[in-house]
């Protein structure tokens, strides 16, 4: 009984010790939630504090860069660049067209023999100055000289007989006919000399009338005395065959005309210089045999030259006769000349489309020599009241490229970068089409790198090449003024 009550009051203890466990575990429960809750927020504050200082953090590296930045910009500002200036100024201004051309002399001569001959005389001439007249060469002429006496003896035989022909086979009623003449004409002068004298007396009252007649009747006679003489060897003459007198003119011409042929022959045995220059070239030497039309040497007048290049057809069509033009040697690079353009060619050259255009210039130091080369210059698309600065001036945005950048220099001597469209492009100016209206102040050196807004003086070089200017101004103006009266 005891042993059945017992287990009857099992029940209750465990239902007891199960209430006991179950309270247990819900304070065991209670108190993680209260802990995990308590932890989580613990994270929380030290997360929110941790965020707090990072954005502390970041707000004073921000305020700190900002006011570096600042400072920076401020300082920037302040420096202040040297620089050198120029104006943008509107003139004429035309693009620049090369071409390489051949140096020609103004004139050139070849000289050669006329006959066949050798060389008797001749110096070493290459590379010498020559004038006109002086000799070159003389050439071996003793059997010229030898014919030219044998034909100075024909001829004068041959004068002898046309006057035998003339004066017919008498001598001595020629001789007498001769005389006959000669009296006539001292008779008559003497005749004329008497009437003349009696009559200035008989106009003053000095002689009566009768003798001034008798005086003009002795002048009479002796007119006709002489007349008569006259016509005396006339008629002698006109007797004789004419055919023989014609034969006779004939064989006198004909030694005369070889007469003078050994003369102009034995001209050509002296050959002399026919223009100034220098000679540029020896074929022969003293001692050789020449042939008639063999050149000897060549001379070239290089005093003034003419510099022959082809330009484009497009290009010619924009040049004239008197045209400014510059010539650079290309031997001689840095020696620019000046010339003219003389001849533009009315023909192109159907393989390459050029026209061939003389430019005659000076030479008279002899920097140019024969046959060089040289590159020519000359002035196309010609604008005028164009707005030009100096190359210097325009950055562009590449070598070939149509566009850059100008600084420009306002009143406060600030820079600013303007963009610019560029035209035509000499060595030294720029066209400027678009951007500059003219008269604006551009950096003229210093301006690469340049940032805009920066504050920038004219250097001293500048400031004395403007001093200078304003002086030369001045002085021409003292100048012209000293002239007018």
């Amino acid at each position: 009984m005891k042993y059945g009550e017992e287990m009857n009051d099992m029940p209750e203890v465990n239902e007891q010790a199960d209430e006991e466990m179950t309270t247990s575990e819900e304070s065991s429960l209670e108190v993680t939630r209260r802990w995990r809750t308590d932890a989580r927020r613990k994270r929380i504050i030290i997360m929110s504090a941790a965020a707090l200082v990072l954005i502390i953090i970041i707000v004073v590296l921000v305020w700190r860069s900002r006011r570096s930045a600042a400072t920076t910009t401020t300082e920037e500002t302040a420096v202040t660049v040297s620089v050198r200036v120029g104006r943008a100024e509107k003139q004429t201004i035309a693009a620049e067209v090369n071409a390489l051309g051949t140096v020609f002399p103004r004139d050139t001569a070849q000289v050669s023999a006329k006959i066949s001959a050798q060389i008797k005389q001749m110096p070493q001439l290459k590379n010498r100055v020559v004038h006109a007249g002086d000799v070159i060469a003389v050439l071996e002429s003793r059997d010229l000289q030898a014919q030219r006496g044998e034909a100075a003896a024909a001829l004068n035989e041959a004068q002898a007989n046309a006057r035998s022909v003339e004066t017919g086979t008498i001598p001595q009623n020629n001789a007498q006919d001769q005389k006959a003449l000669r009296d006539a004409r001292a008779a008559a002068a003497n005749a004329r000399t008497v009437y003349e004298r009696r009559r200035a007396l008989y106009d003053k009252g000095g002689i009566s009338k009768k003798d001034l007649e008798a005086s003009q009747l002795d002048l009479t006679k002796a007119e006709d005395d002489l007349r008569l003489a006259e016509q005396t060897i006339a008629l002698r003459t006109g007797a004789l065959n004419p055919n023989d007198r014609a034969q006779a003119q004939a064989r006198v011409n004909q030694a005369a005309q070889h007469l003078g042929t050994l003369d102009a022959q034995l001209s050509y045995a002296t050959i002399r210089a026919p223009i100034t220059g220098v000679v540029t070239d020896q074929a022969l030497y003293e001692g050789s045999f020449v042939s008639s039309g063999t050149t000897l040497v060549t001379i070239a007048d290089i005093s003034e030259v003419i510099v022959k290049a082809p330009f484009s057809d497009t290009v010619a069509a924009q040049l004239k006769v008197g045209d400014s033009a510059t010539v650079m040697p290309t031997d001689m690079p840095g020696e620019p000349m000046t010339g003219q353009v003389t001849l533009i060619s009315r023909a192109v050259d159907p393989a390459n489309r050029t026209v061939e255009v003389w430019v005659t210039l000076g030479n008279g130091a002899g920097k140019l020599r024969a046959n060089g080369a040289a590159q020519v210059t000359v002035a196309a698309n010609s604008k005028t009241n164009a707005v030009v600065v100096p190359a210097s001036a325009v950055t562009l945005d590449a070598t070939n490229a149509g566009e850059g950048t100008v600084m420009v220099v306002d009143a406060e001597s600030v820079a600013h970068e303007t963009k610019v469209t560029v035209g035509i492009r000499t060595g030294e100016l720029v066209e400027i089409t678009e951007g500059l209206r003219g008269g604006e102040t551009v950096v003229i050196e210093g301006n690469y790198a340049l940032p805009d807004g920066t504050k920038v003086e004219v250097s001293e070089d500048n400031e004395e090449e403007k001093g200078d200017a304003g002086d030369e101004k001045k002085g021409d103006a003292g100048g012209e003024k000293k002239d007018e009266p």
